[in-house]
């Protein structure tokens, strides 16, 4: 298992300075830093929220102060690989939602994207801005070794977790200040511009005056509303609910007390069976009758755009890989986690065989639910999932259990090495941003490998090194 801060060798350079601050500070002066920093999170409000277990389901999201550490040279590599994969999953979207040439060719199935609940007819032959169909993509990734990153999935939808990665920043900066007093890790701050920016590229072609964006959000009860009005406040435009926002002759207007506004580009953070009543569910109320022909007839930018989510199932995770190689003629640069096809009669074989070894992944899920975790699992627990294999394999992948990089954290019984994963925000537009940073998600629980926040995981800054 590979340690982040410690090998053979002592303390690895990226994390001699992080030594150095724990010397002098000591657990005792580091766990009142910890209380400080929940209650500055308390104050500050940023929560999140988890449903159908009762109680209160709103939130403090669980903050360790030793911070995740990556040197210049390794986020070099890491900031290649993710826009490599960026521009590979825009290139499959464009494809598959005009002639399909990688489905032609017999590398990907047609039946796992035609048939894929993410796939929306709607939008094909649709043209996005640019052809972007995700502007934000958030790829998770995990480290088993001083070398080896890898993909543990995909996210093109609405990647959420980027406002922990900026309140993470501004606590720590807040806290420590002599930590960033020489200057040398890159800072995060400049996020909110850069998606604005992104924003403002992707502008439909009936804009002919400088973009109005709004983050258009399902509303307080969401589970990430924090997240949404965070972001609107950062980039300095209006939070809108679906009822703020009508359609009239095939462009999208704001209500506002001065009289309607136009809309251009429209942040998204509803699902796709939300957003438009007339054309996806006709009981949702969180979406904008008319939206979808005000979007394809370019008259509104969606960000991301509907269908988007047929990229980064995890199905059509397995060929990624193959997708780089198609549209840029280039190696991988971050190889994929290797991944059972539970549909592939003998890979579902294979796994129902082995189901105490394996992860094994609902296509469709999310948030930590809906997974078994081989090892960790009851005899029970595997007889149920082994029962929904059997009935339903096309829903299911599975993955070898990984021994995930650990990093030192404060526990209750002191500093522990627990397990992390990162996941990254690449913004594309007529070009991809990349902030040197991300979200560093940590599995608090001892042994466990779920970072989840709604199954007891917590966050951490993560430091990338100038150099």
């Amino acid at each position: 298992m590979f340690n982040e801060m410690a090998d053979a060798n002592g303390v690895r350079p990226p994390y001699r300075d992080i030594q150095s601050w724990l010397d002098r500070l000591g657990l005792d002066a580091l766990e009142l830093k910890r209380e400080e920093a929940e209650t500055l999170f308390r104050r500050i409000g940023i929560t999140f929220a988890v449903y159908g277990e009762g109680g209160d389901p709103e939130r403090l999201i669980p903050f360790d102060l030793i911070p995740r550490v990556f040197s210049a040279e390794e986020w070099r590599t890491l900031s290649r690989g993710i826009v490599q994969r960026a521009k590979a999953l825009n290139a499959f979207l464009h494809d598959v939602y005009h002639r399909g040439e990688i489905l032609k060719a017999g590398i990907i199935p047609e039946d796992l994207v035609y048939r894929n609940a993410a796939f929306l007819p709607e939008m094909v032959g649709v043209d996005p801005p640019g052809r972007v169909y995700s502007h934000i993509v958030g790829i998770d990734i995990v480290r088993t070794g001083p070398e080896e990153f890898l993909v543990l999935e995909d996210n093109c939808r609405t990647p959420s977790g980027v406002s922990y990665m900026l309140e993470n920043r501004e606590i720590m900066m807040r806290m420590f200040p002599d930590l960033f007093a020489g200057g040398r890790i890159e800072p995060v701050d400049g996020y909110p511009s850069m998606l604005r920016a992104t924003l403002e590229e992707v502008a439909p072609k009936a804009c002919k005056q400088d973009p109005t964006c709004v983050v258009l959000t399902p509303g307080p009860l969401n589970s990430a509303y924090y997240e949404h009005s965070f972001l609107a406040d950062q980039m300095g435009v209006e939070l809108v609910e679906a009822r703020d926002l009508f359609v009239d002759e095939g462009l999208c207007w704001m209500k506002t007390t001065q009289g309607p506004r136009r809309v251009d580009v429209i942040y998204r953070r509803i699902d796709d069976d939300f957003i438009d009543p007339l054309v996806f569910r006709p009981d949702s109320v969180l979406g904008v009758a008319g939206l979808m022909n005000a979007y394809r007839s370019g008259g509104v930018t969606i960000v991301s755009a509907p269908g988007a989510g047929v990229a980064d199932d995890k199905a059509v995770y397995i060929y990624t890989p193959e997708m780089i190689r198609f549209y840029l003629g280039e190696t991988p640069i971050l190889k994929n986690v290797p991944t059972f096809k539970c549909s592939q009669p003998e890979a579902c074989a294979h796994v129902l065989e082995h189901l105490e070894e394996l992860v094994v992944k609902e296509v469709h899920g999310s948030g930590g639910y809906g997974m078994l975790i081989g090892p960790r699992s009851t005899k029970a627990e595997r007889e149920i999932f082994a029962r929904k294999l059997r009935d339903d394999p096309a829903a299911f992948i599975a993955q070898p259990t990984l021994e995930l990089s650990t990093a030192p954290t404060l526990t209750e019984k002191g500093l522990g090495a627990r397990h992390v994963d990162f996941r990254p925000y690449a913004l594309v537009g007529k070009e991809i941003r990349l902030t040197p940073g991300g979200l560093t998600r940590v599995a608090l629980r001892e042994g466990s490998l779920v970072v989840n926040s709604s199954q007891g995981g917590g966050v951490k800054d993560t430091w990338v090194l100038a150099g």
